[in-house]
């Protein structure tokens, strides 16, 4: 077994009467991705502030990179990098001086530095852009960039805030690659996101909050067998058609409407060959065949109670 980059007992976090998180437990591998899911108020911004050590918490037992987070958060600090929901880069700076004011604020040496600052230009495809300033750069490219500077302390852990809200396809799809070359290197990441596809893609692991309550945990595929409603849907263009499989087919819903069959299935190939074999047998002529099995969306509102259009966290502070 994977030893634990992050390993969480008890958290707790209370603002005056809200409780914002209520004595979860997490545990992350390390060289893995885990994303922290929940709707709007769950509490991942605060676990996240928490463990990174911006905010403390009230109670519970916290070790990141193997330190004790109360009693060595400087050695946690040392260890992590964070990339946070709002862009972190200064648009009068080239990308080049973005990066080497972080090496900067490291304490990394004058020429250790630069050299660190164009490797990272020659990883995330920025060093001709390195030269332009940063406020000329696309949102993709200012993204990979505010990665780029979270790593150059080249920390064990990075946690990763919603780290593509607002980009386009092309440029989320390129930040998933970006992520999963960094776990490929023995980086772990914590990651945040309101995209469920995107925790689908990526994540190893994947912990729900809600009401700061952890209320499901596993890996994707883990989640997605806690929730019934599998099926194959059936879609007919002559009535009847539709009239004869609905006999051929007695459990299945029926919608006689759009003459559309719901059978009931666990998304096997052995389920999916049975009832082509039926409908052969029967020699139905069926228009089209899809078959749905539950996904993220489906687990989030079983666990919640919500729909996933609104997976933004809290924006609870402290002051």
């Amino acid at each position: 077994m994977s030893s634990l980059a992050i390993d969480v007992r008890g958290l707790r976090k209370s603002y005056g009467d809200k409780l914002v998180l209520d004595g979860i437990d997490l545990n992350v591998a390390e060289g893995t991705i885990f994303s922290l899911l929940g709707p709007n108020g769950a509490g991942k911004t605060t676990a996240v502030q928490i463990l990174s050590t911006l905010i403390a918490a009230d109670a519970g037992e916290i070790r990141v990179a193997g330190h004790d987070l109360h009693q060595n958060p400087e050695e946690v600090r040392a260890a992590i990098g964070v990339t946070g929901q709002f862009s972190a880069v200064d648009g009068l700076l080239t990308g080049r001086e973005n990066l080497i004011m972080m090496a900067d604020l490291h304490h990394v040496g004058r020429q250790v530095g630069r050299r660190r600052a164009d490797e990272l230009l020659e990883q995330f495809d920025l060093v001709e852009a390195g030269q332009k300033m940063a406020m000329t750069y696309s949102g993709g490219m200012k993204r990979r960039l505010d990665l780029a500077m979270t790593l150059v302390g080249s920390p064990r852990i990075i946690f990763l805030d919603e780290p593509t809200t607002g980009l386009d396809p092309r440029s989320r799809h390129n930040m998933w690659l970006l992520i999963r070359q960094l776990v490929a290197d023995g980086v772990t990441v914590l990651l945040t996101t309101q995209y469920l596809d995107e925790a689908d893609q990526l994540a190893d692991q994947i912990a729900v909050l809600d009401h700061g309550r952890l209320v499901a945990q596993g890996t994707p595929e883990q989640l997605k067998r806690l929730v019934p409603g599998g099926h194959i849907r059936l879609r007919f263009t002559a009535p009847e058609e539709f009239a004869l499989a609905a006999q051929v087919l007695p459990s299945a819903a029926q919608n006689e409407e759009s003459l559309v069959l719901q059978v009931p299935s666990d998304g096997s190939v052995h389920t999916l060959r049975s009832l082509l074999a039926r409908i052969d047998d029967a020699s139905l002529e069926v228009d089209e065949l899809t078959v749905h099995t539950p996904d993220l969306d489906d687990v989030f509102f079983a666990v919640t109670g919500q729909p996933t259009h609104d997976t933004t966290d809290e924006k609870v502070t402290s002051k």
